[in-house]
């Protein structure tokens, strides 16, 4: 069983930035793709950025040139360095671990999440 605990998020007003962290557990991290989605009240779960098992990135256009994914696979982490944050940045982040090791963007193609952490950005 993988389990994924989220941490980093916050309060944070617009232009500011935040880490989000991402820790998982399992011995076969290294092998699969990890993102980040995010929620929003009242709208659908969506993209933010992905990483391949072997550092590969690909983002959403609405944070790219923002938001950084990087993982360190020595400590079974992703982190999400967010910069410039807007407003509607604000979500709840989460993390999912990929079913593959590829390129990931659609829901269906993650098979585990985390709880999911608290992104507040003020205006």
């Amino acid at each position: 069983q993988v389990q994924l605990v989220e941490s980093g998020g916050g309060l944070v007003q617009a232009g500011g930035s935040l880490r989000l962290s991402c820790a998982a557990s399992g011995r076969t991290f290294s092998s699969y793709a990890m993102g980040w989605f995010r929620q929003a009240p009242g709208k659908e779960r969506e993209f933010v950025a992905t990483t391949t098992w072997n550092g590969y990135t690909y983002y959403a256009d609405s944070v790219k040139g923002r938001f950084t994914i990087s993982r360190d696979n020595a400590k079974n982490t992703v982190y999400l360095q967010m910069n410039s944050l807007k407003p509607e940045d604000t979500a709840v982040y989460y993390c999912a671990r990929s079913q593959g090791h590829t390129i990931a963007t659609r829901i269906y193609e993650y098979d585990y999440w985390g709880q999911g952490t608290q992104v507040t950005v003020s205006s």
